[in-house]
């Protein structure tokens, strides 16, 4: 009988590498995850409005409770994955994850929904750095990572158009809860195949470090207050937007105060000036607002001005996602082959082409005018998303890999919250067909104006 010392270097090379992707692949499911809980949401919201009896502002707030809560602590859940182990903060957020989604589906009013769907972001920014801090750690030579992050990013885009077919099929059939009850199983296995295949962190220099509390506390509170500003003031509620806009610009003064005379900031100025990571995670940011802000008010036309169910309203989403999901690993491919830059400037420029067909959509209008838009956003997102995050990974110091997963994951978070709020309150109601279309128009050179400015944005990676 052979021993351990038998085996041959080959075979544990290939036991090694086959144990490496069956553990990308579970890192991959917990990202699938918390983005299924995006778009999922969002074909769902029109069905969640009448089962609780919300109207605009509570849609918006079990979108934008989630959004900003992953925003808000995506960063802390970062510093203290270097800090404690990635491994341990992926376990810690799919349980947090898993419990908060059961209080979802057990929700009895809209402010418990929206109150739990925040406990369910807490739970993804926890998860969300461990899993590119690991995926970077798996593998470490940058082409070997870029086809690795091509694959993250093909893996977890899948929620694009999952979520709006399953969200169609659970709301016209067992009901909306059940697009949160179907995590808790998910989760089970989750945190089995993260214990079984995920192996612990080495120590890190973060592990060598105090915490920045007084920056892990003011950062969600200025940037919640800012999303809660733009939600207050397209409901015409000056007053609380002022009041909210005051508030953020007080803690990002303390903030940047704080972070000037932090021993150990949670901002490191060798990281965030790099101009590659301002220039990666400037286009993550605009990609998600676009994107997410495009999928919240296409849905409410097609669903509650043109009246057709969440099923069909799903499948008429699906040009938006198949090609994000199907063009990822070639983004992989090219970024290991060319660089991140290339096929990030190609996905922005694709998607601007697409922008301005928005300026033909109606109360009236087919269906066929919106395609355009949608496809030309999903073939731009699935050229974008892989690139954009290999370049900020690739400008993290070692022993910094969370935080940066975490600064742009926050980009992109921030760009899904203020996507929703800027989008839903530039269009209004959707009660009112003819306003709401007038709103899609102004959407369209808001959509063009955001692209070209994270295109000028993409000068700044050089890698």
């Amino acid at each position: 009988m052979s021993s351990p010392t038998d085996i041959r270097p080959e075979a544990r090379v290939v036991a090694g590498a086959a144990r490496r992707r069956a553990a990308l692949t579970v890192v991959c499911a917990g990202m699938f995850l918390v983005l299924l809980d995006v778009t999922i949401v969002n074909v769902t919201l029109p069905g969640i409005g009448r089962a609780l009896d919300t109207g605009l502002a509570g849609m918006q707030g079990v979108v934008d409770g989630y959004a900003v809560a992953i925003a808000g602590l995506l960063l802390g859940g970062g510093a203290l994955g270097d800090r404690f182990g990635h491994r341990r903060m992926l376990v810690a957020g799919l349980v947090l994850f898993g419990a908060a989604s059961l209080a979802c589906g057990l929700a009895s009013g809209p402010g418990t929904l929206i109150a739990a769907r925040a406990v369910q972001g807490a739970g993804a920014a926890m998860l969300l750095p461990g899993s590119l801090a690991a995926v970077t750690r798996m593998f470490p030579d940058p082409a070997e990572q870029a086809r690795a992050l091509g694959a993250w990013a093909a893996v977890s885009s899948t929620a694009l158009p999952a979520g709006p077919l399953l969200g169609g099929v659970l709301v016209d059939g067992p009901g909306w809860r059940w697009i949160f009850l179907l995590n808790v199983p998910i989760v089970v296995a989750g945190v089995v195949g993260v214990l079984l295949l995920v192996e612990p962190d080495a120590p890190s220099v973060m592990g060598r470090r105090r915490l920045d509390v007084a920056g892990l506390v003011l950062a969600p509170v200025t940037l919640g207050a800012l999303v809660w500003a733009v939600i207050q003031l397209g409901h015409g509620d000056r007053a609380g937007a002022w009041t909210a806009a005051g508030a953020a610009v007080v803690g990002a003064v303390a903030l940047v105060l704080v972070e000037r005379r932090a021993a150990h900031p949670l901002f490191p100025s060798g990281l965030v000036r790099a101009p590659a990571f301002l220039g990666a995670n400037g286009a993550s940011l605009v990609m998600n607002l676009v994107t997410n802000g495009t999928l919240f008010v296409v849905t409410l036309q097609l669903q509650q001005v043109q009246g057709r169910s969440a099923l069909t309203a799903g499948v008429m989403l699906l040009p938006i996602a198949v090609p994000l999901v199907l063009l990822a690993p070639l983004s992989g491919a090219l970024n290991a082959r060319f660089g991140p830059r290339l096929p990030v400037r190609a996905g922005i420029v694709i998607a601007l082409v697409g922008a301005p067909a928005l300026l033909l959509a109606g109360p009236h209008a087919s269906y066929a005018v919106l395609v355009p838009t949608l496809v030309t956003i999903g073939i731009g997102d699935g050229l974008i998303v892989a690139a954009a995050v290999s370049a900020a990974m690739r400008t993290a110091p070692s022993g910094l890999a969370g935080l940066a997963g975490g600064f742009n994951n926050t980009a992109r978070q921030v760009g899904t919250a203020l996507g929703a709020a800027v989008f839903g309150s530039v269009a209004g109601s959707p009660l009112h067909g003819a306003a709401f279309a007038s709103g899609l128009h102004v959407l369209a050179w808001v959509s063009a104006a955001l692209w070209l400015a994270a295109l000028a944005g993409t000068a700044l990676i050089r890698l």
